[in-house]
């Protein structure tokens, strides 16, 4: 798409240097420690686990080899089914695939846009009913804000399904004062290079069950046996992570708290700037829970407007501004079409709907005050339009 301005690019989510990684990357280098494992791995491990309060932590290349990896420990294979939130971005589901599983989706619901425990509920009642219970239900904190962990807990436990909590974009993030990755069998973060910290690339699986973590080590290591030489008994995967890049990790932990209330600030400036617009509407935070706003959402009612996501998206575009709609609901995608979908009621798939509706803005915490006004004026001007 062509831009119209010579103004430099303001990006969605970009990564965010604390300045201090050198010293944990050239430690790295003096002690040639630069394989996929050493030193800053384990103390990454241990900082994480201490900061969200859970027993363990292993480092992993990615949020996807950590999903993999929980599926794997929960023995899931071929012909099980999982159950997985519909709105969210396709690495959550596709290592349910890896193993030859059956993915199931379950709509959202409006107060968090996460898993709606109404379409859970019917979903489990069902499987209930014809005795085929999911092996896992992967449970998907969007854009910083938590599911509504008490219910579908409850849910969970009433069925005897063990919970994935997917927490790669919520890292930081509390439902009533409890961190985000801790409610389930296992939880799930990622690094990518646009989360609210970042390790370039990099993953972590966190669990209270330290005997599961061992395995996933063995696991992600090749599953070598203990022997003098390479001995393999078991399917193993090469998913641990550089130490060098543990050693940036281990930085931006130290800065996360700064980073969490950088991108609350800015979706707080959004909202106030915005509000006059009667049309946008933001991504609602849930009562006694704690959103780090990794993405500012607005939607827009089509009732009350005709710009529509697509439009204000291309104009943004046009500025050298980057936005996005929603992520595309897992039961659109052409890859999981003959999948189940329990949508939220028999009239509602809020999933659907806030794909049509959504727009992800700008929300990186190193974008500058002056970069989020240019981005709002850009936005007032397409409402002015009309």
């Amino acid at each position: 798409m062509l831009h119209t301005t010579t103004e430099r690019r303001i990006f969605l989510s970009s990564p965010h240097m604390s300045g201090r990684e050198m010293k944990f990357i050239n430690e790295a280098f003096e002690s040639n420690w630069v394989a996929p494992l050493g030193p800053n791995v384990d103390a990454f491990e241990m900082e994480m686990a201490n900061y969200i309060g859970i027993n363990g932590a292993v480092a992993v290349s990615s949020g996807t080899a950590a999903i993999h990896l929980a599926l794997s420990l929960l023995n899931v294979q071929k012909g099980d089914i999982v159950f997985c939130s519909s709105l969210t971005f396709v690495a959550s589901a596709n290592p349910i695939l890896y193993l030859g599983a059956e993915p199931v989706f379950i709509d959202s619901e409006r107060d968090t846009w996460n898993m709606s425990p109404n379409a859970l509920n019917e979903a489990l009642e069902e499987a209930a009913a014809t005795n085929k219970l999911p092996k896992a239900v992967i449970i998907v904190n969007l854009y910083g804000q938590s599911a509504k962990m008490d219910e579908l807990v409850s849910l969970c436990r009433k069925f005897h399904v063990p919970i994935i909590e997917d927490a790669a974009e919520s890292l930081g993030a509390k439902f009533k004062e409890k961190p985000s990755g801790t409610f389930g069998e296992y939880g799930v973060f990622s690094f990518n290079g646009n989360k609210i910290i970042t390790t370039s690339g990099g993953g972590m699986l966190v669990s209270n069950n330290t005997e599961a973590l061992r395995k996933a080590r063995f696991l992600a290591t090749q599953a070598r046996d203990e022997a003098p030489h390479y001995q393999h008994s078991q399917l193993g995967y090469n998913y641990r992570l550089s130490n060098i890049l543990a050693g940036i990790g281990r930085s931006q932990l130290e800065v996360l708290e700064e980073r969490v209330h950088a991108r609350r600030r800015i979706f707080h400036t959004y909202l106030q700037e915005l509000s006059a617009i009667t049309a946008i509407s933001f991504m609602p935070e849930l009562n006694q829970t704690f959103s780090t706003r990794w993405l500012s959402v607005m939607t827009i009612n089509q009732n009350s407007t005709n710009v529509s996501p697509m439009e204000l998206i291309t104009a943004l575009e046009k500025e050298n501004i980057e936005a996005r709609p929603v992520w595309k609901p897992l039961q659109l995608q052409p890859l999981f079409q003959n999948y189940k979908y329990y949508q939220h009621s028999e009239k509602e798939s809020v999933s659907e709907e806030l794909f049509l509706t959504g727009v992800c803005l700008p929300s990186g915490s190193n974008m500058t005050s002056q970069d989020q006004m240019r981005v709002i004026e850009c936005i007032k001007k397409q409402f002015r339009r009309i």
